[in-house]
């Protein structure tokens, strides 16, 4: 796992952001995704995404096998919000190894938490989720989700070895149907995938983000903005 890209990586930071202008749109007005409420806020920020990325997912979930859903937790999250997950772990991994250089420890945090200043989630391009049955129950894909690399022993890694074959299996399913859509998954999380940010412009050598970082939900977003 030590080949892994990192969110952090400077071939993924350097990647530049024409921002096509798309809007944040609700996935609770989609009427085909099922959207946990786990990660509500009173802005609804949770449920937004760009309406390419939306697009996609419903895709996706008309490929999944016959009574399996999409679980959708978390979409759009404003850069204060990232900007705070990022640096509350970043302080707990300094607080555990607190003889480790910044830069080790900022590359780090960054296999959970992306850094503020390239997260796909405030572009709007990114979501965590899972896999649920026909009746909405939650499957187990072999951890919790969002737990860290810590706390699940390397278990939240996409292709860990130390999930059980069920596990896998249904892991397997989730990315065969979200990469026919077009999505890219964040292999430290199995259940981060995207499009349309710098992570996917690095995966998919495209030369460019499609998304940059969004406004909130209500705003307006200037097109053509380019991020470098």
């Amino acid at each position: 796992m030590d080949d892994i890209v990192l969110m952090a990586d400077p071939r993924v930071v350097g990647i530049p952001a024409h921002d096509c202008g798309e809007p944040l749109v609700d996935a609770r007005e989609s009427g085909g995704l099922f959207v946990d409420e786990r990660k509500a806020d009173p802005a609804g920020c949770y449920a937004q995404l760009r309406e390419g990325v939306l697009q996609r997912l419903l895709h996706a979930q008309e490929l999944l096998p016959p009574g399996l859903r999409l679980m959708f937790v978390e979409g759009y999250r404003p850069l204060s919000l990232q900007r705070h997950y990022f640096e509350e772990y970043l302080d707990d991994l300094r607080a555990q190894s607190p003889g480790l250089p910044e830069a080790e420890l900022y590359d780090a945090a960054s296999r959970y938490v992306s850094p503020p200043d390239v997260a796909p989630h405030s572009a709007g391009a990114a979501v965590d989720l899972t896999l649920a049955d026909a009746n909405g129950v939650e499957l187990d894909l072999g951890t919790r989700m969002n737990a860290n690399p810590e706390e699940s022993e390397g278990a939240c890694y996409t292709h860990a070895p130390n999930i059980t074959p069920q596990a896998r299996g249904y892991r397997a399913v989730l990315g065969t149907a979200l990469a026919a859509a077009g999505l890219v998954n964040y292999p430290t999380e199995w259940w981060h995938w995207s499009y349309g940010d710098r992570y996917w412009a690095w995966s998919t050598g495209a030369s460019s983000a499609h998304y940059g970082p969004a406004p909130m939900p209500g705003e307006s977003l200037t097109p053509t903005r380019e991020v470098e």
